[in-house]
C-alpha cells in the first residue's frame, strides 16, 4: 500500500516511473507521493465530449474514437524532422493524424488498433488532420470501455506544471495508479469546519482535483485545499502571537522631554504618520512582552528616522540596538542617516559589513576601525547602536545587552538569519524587541494574511516639501528626445540613474545575442562612448567588488559622476539628493513595486525630478500597467493594482514563501481569508495547544517547515 510518505524511488510496479524520470520529477520538487499528489493541475482541457469525424470543426479541439487504418513514419531531411502520419476512421469517415519528432508513437499505435484521439483539427496544404493528438488505446468493442479509467481523453484532462523531459501526460500516467493504490488519507480539518463550509473530504478532494468529472468538482476541491493552506497559515500566525505574548522582554519608560528634544533638533518636521508609528513602537517598549512589528512606508517616507529615534530611547536605558540591512549600500545609508541627523549622539554607533567597519562617537569623531576591535567593543557594550549586513550574524559577534532589533527589507532575510540575530544577545531570558521595516508596499490583504503575526505600522505620507516626480512612458521613437532632456538637466548640475534588467547580454552556446533586454555593460559602453561622450558615466552591478562599489557610489554622491548605469542593486538604500532623473530600460520587465522603488531613488532633494519608463513593447496591457505607476497616489494604492494584475505570487515571490500556488491565488479571495481566520481563532481560543487535534498539530508542524515567510 502506498502512503503519502512513500518516496518516488520506492513506488513499485507502476509503469512509467523509470530511473530517467526521477531527476526530472525532483526538478519539479517531487520527492514523495505527497509532493506528487499536491502537484496540482493549473488548468483542464475539456475532452469529455466524444465526437464523430463527420461532425468535427476546423481549428477546434476535439475527441474522436477511431480505428487506425494506416500508420507510417516519414523523414524530412531538409528540416531534419521525423513525422508519424496516420489515417484514422470511424463509421462516419476518415481523418489524418500527424505527430512530429515522436517516433515512439509507432510502438503504441498499429493498424487495427482503436483509440481515443484528442487534439486540435487543422488544415495544411488542403489536408485536414488532427495535430499531435493525445491518444488512449481502447477496445474496438466501444461499449465495454469504462470512461472512468481514461486519463488523457474522453474527460476533463488535467494539465500540470511541466519541465523538460516530463509532460502532463507522463504526470497523469504516474498519478492515476498512485491514487488507485493509495492508503486512505486521514482528514486534518476538524469535522465542524468541513460541515460548516461544505468542503469535500480529503480523499474525495484529492481525486477530484486530478481526475474530476466536471468543473464544479475542480472548484470545490481547489477551494478546500486553498482554505486548508490559509487556515494553517492563520493558525501559525495566531500561535506565534500567543507564544510571543508569554515571552519576557525589556521594559522601557519613555522620557518624553528627551524625545521632544531629539525631535526638535531634526532639520524637518515629522509627518503625522511618522509620529503615530513612533508612538506605536514606544508603547510596545512599555509592555512586558517583545514587540513584533512591521513598519511599512513609501520610499523616502522616513522609516529610518522613526526607528532611529526609538533606538536612541533604548540607548538612554544603557541597552543596545542593532540595524540589519540586506546590502552594504543600504547599511551604509542607514549609518550616514544616523551621523547626519543625530550628530550629538556620543554613546557609540558602529558600522560592520564585509567591506568595511567604522565607528562614531559624536561631535564628528568618526573613523575606520579594525573589524576585530569593533567586534570586541560590541561584546563589551561600548557601542549602543550597531548597523550592518549579514556580517552581524557571524559566529564571533556577540552583543552585551541587545534589546532592540531592526531588520530592513525583511523579505530579503531568512527566518533563520533573523533568529540568529536575536539569539546573539547576552540578555538572558529577555527577548529583544523586533521591528521589521519595508519600503516595498504590500497590500493590506497580504499583510493581514502573510504577516498576520506582526503588528502593523504604516507611514503613508511623504515629508513636507517633497515635489511630485514627473513620470513618463517613453517609446523608441522618443529615445533621442529623452537623451537630450537628460543632457540639458545635467548641464544644469543634476545627475541621472539608468537602470537595466541585466548585467550582461543574454548568451546561448557561448554566443551573445540581443533579446531586446538592455544589459548594464552594453548600455554603459553605448552611453559613455556614443550618446554622452562629454559626460562622466559609470556603472554599478552585483558582480563588482565591494571596494569598487563603495568608491563608485562615493563619486556619484559627490557629484563627480554624472550618469550611473546600474542593475536593481540601487533598488534600495541609495540617497543622492542631487540625482533628479531615473531612466529605466525595459521597464515592462520589472514589477510595479520594483519600479516604484527605483523611482523613489530620485525626488529626494529640492529639484524637480523625473522618471522615464523606456519600453520597446507595444502591448496595451504593458502600457496600462505602466500607466498605473503614473496614476497611483501612493505605494499602497500601486501595490493593490500590482496584486490585481500579477497576483501575490509575483509580489511576494512564491518560491520565497514556500506557499503553494493555490494558496497564493486564494489570498485574493477576502471571504476565504476571513473564514480561515475565524476558524483558526475559534480553534486557538478553545485549544491553543491543539491537543484535541493531533493530526492537525502534526500537519501544522510540517507546514511551518515548508513555509518560510520572509
Amino acid at each position: 500500500m502506498i502512503t503519502l510518505q512513500t518516496s518516488i524511488e520506492e513506488i513499485k510496479g507502476i509503469k512509467g516511473i523509470g530511473q530517467r524520470f526521477l531527476p526530472k520529477l525532483k526538478k519539479l520538487g517531487i520527492h514523495t507521493v505527497r509532493d506528487l499528489l499536491w502537484h496540482f493541475p493549473f488548468r483542464y482541457d475539456d475532452f469529455s465530449k466524444i465526437s464523430k469525424i463527420a461532425d468535427i470543426k476546423i481549428n477546434e479541439p476535439v475527441v474522436i474514437q477511431a480505428e487506425v487504418k494506416e500508420i507510417k513514419m516519414l523523414r524530412t531531411w531538409k528540416r531534419r524532422m521525423i513525422i508519424v502520419d496516420a489515417l484514422i476512421g470511424d463509421n462516419t469517415g476518415n481523418i489524418g493524424a500527424v505527430w512530429f519528432n515522436q517516433p515512439f508513437i509507432l510502438r503504441g499505435l498499429r493498424k487495427g488498433v482503436w483509440a481515443n484521439f484528442a487534439g486540435k483539427v487543422v488544415v495544411s496544404k488542403n489536408k485536414i488532420y488532427i495535430s499531435s493528438p493525445s491518444y488512449e488505446i481502447i477496445s474496438n468493442l466501444q461499449e465495454n470501455n469504462n470512461a472512468s479509467d481514461w486519463r488523457h481523453t474522453g474527460r476533463l484532462v488535467p494539465i500540470y506544471p511541466e519541465t523538460r523531459g516530463i509532460t502532463s501526460k507522463a504526470i497523469r500516467f504516474l498519478i492515476k495508479p498512485v491514487l488507485d493504490n493509495l492508503e486512505k488519507l486521514s482528514e486534518i480539518l476538524p469535522k465542524e469546519i468541513l460541515e460548516e463550509n461544505k468542503f469535500l473530504e480529503i480523499n474525495q478532494a484529492i481525486k477530484c482535483v486530478h481526475f474530476p468529472e466536471d468543473l464544479n468538482q475542480v472548484i470545490n476541491a481547489k477551494k478546500r485545499f486553498a482554505f486548508e493552506d490559509l487556515f494553517l497559515l492563520q493558525l501559525n500566525n495566531l500561535r506565534q502571537r500567543l507564544k510571543l505574548s508569554k515571552e519576557k522582554s525589556f521594559f522601557f519608560e519613555v522620557d518624553l522631554d528627551y524625545l521632544k528634544k531629539l525631535i526638535s533638533h531634526l532639520p524637518f518636521e515629522l509627518t503625522q504618520s511618522q509620529k503615530k508609528s513612533l508612538w506605536e513602537i514606544l508603547q510596545d517598549f512599555q509592555k512586558p512582552h517583545p514587540m513584533n512589528r512591521l513598519l511599512q512606508g513609501d520610499v523616502g517616507s522616513g522609516k529610518t528616522i522613526v526607528a532611529g529615534l526609538a533606538a536612541l530611547i533604548v540607548a538612554t536605558h544603557g541597552k543596545q540596538s542593532v540595524f540589519m540591512a540586506p546590502t552594504e549600500v543600504l547599511a551604509r545609508q542607514h549609518y550616514k542617516t544616523f551621523l547626519k541627523f543625530f550628530p550629538d549622539f556620543n554613546e557609540g554607533i558602529g558600522l560592520i559589513t564585509a567591506g568595511e567597519s567604522r565607528i562614531f562617537y559624536g561631535d564628528g569623531l568618526e573613523n575606520k576601525i579594525e573589524k576585530n576591535d569593533l567586534i570586541k567593543k560590541i561584546a563589551k557594550g561600548e557601542l549602543r547602536i550597531i548597523i550592518g549586513t549579514h556580517a552581524l550574524i557571524q559566529k564571533n559577534i556577540k552583543f552585551d545587552n541587545l534589546a532592540f532589533t531592526v531588520v530592513d527589507e525583511q523579505h530579503r532575510f531568512g527566518i533563520n538569519q533573523r533568529a540568529m540575530l536575536v539569539k546573539k544577545s547576552n540578555a538572558g531570558v529577555l527577548i529583544p524587541h523586533f521591528l521589521s521595516m519595508s519600503a516595498t508596499p504590500i497590500p493590506r490583504t497580504l499583510n493581514l494574511t502573510i504577516f498576520g503575526d506582526l503588528d502593523l505600522s504604516i507611514i503613508d505620507e511623504l515629508p513636507k516639501g517633497r515635489k511630485e516626480i514627473i513620470t513618463k512612458i517613453v517609446s523608441p521613437l522618443n529615445r533621442d528626445k529623452a537623451y537630450q532632456f537628460i543632457r540639458d538637466q545635467i548641464k544644469k548640475g543634476r545627475q541621472a540613474f539608468v537602470i537595466c534588467p541585466r548585467i550582461d547580454p543574454a548568451e546561448i552556446n557561448g554566443n551573445f545575442f540581443v533579446l531586446d533586454v538592455k544589459a548594464v555593460k552594453e548600455e554603459y559602453g553605448k552611453l559613455s562612448k556614443k550618446v554622452f561622450p562629454e559626460l562622466k558615466v559609470a556603472m554599478l552591478h552585483g558582480k563588482i567588488k565591494s571596494k569598487e562599489k563603495i568608491e563608485t557610489m562615493k563619486q556619484f554622491n559627490n557629484g563627480i559622476i554624472d550618469i550611473l548605469v546600474s542593475t536593481s542593486v540601487v533598488e534600495v538604500g541609495v540617497d543622492v539628493p542631487n540625482a533628479s532623473i531615473m531612466l529605466i530600460e525595459g521597464s515592462e520587465r520589472f514589477g510595479l513595486s520594483q519600479l516604484y522603488q527605483f523611482r523613489g531613488r530620485v525626488g529626494r532633494g529640492t529639484h524637480q525630478s523625473f522618471c522615464f519608463l523606456f519600453t520597446e513593447s507595444s502591448s496595451k496591457t504593458t502600457h496600462q500597467r505602466l500607466r498605473s505607476l503614473i496614476e497611483a497616489k501612493n505605494g499602497f494604492e500601486l501595490a493593490e493594482k500590482d496584486l490585481a494584475i500579477r497576483g501575490p505570487g509575483q509580489i511576494l515571490g512564491a518560491e520565497q514563501t514556500g506557499l503553494p500556488d493555490l494558496a497564493m491565488k486564494a489570498i485574493q479571495n477576502p471571504e476565504l481569508i476571513k473564514s480561515a481566520r475565524q476558524a483558526a481563532e475559534k480553534i486557538i481560543k478553545e485549544d491553543s495547544e491543539l491537543e484535541n487535534y493531533p493530526l492537525l498539530k502534526e500537519r501544522l508542524e510540517i507546514f511551518q517547515k515548508e513555509v518560510h515567510l520572509e
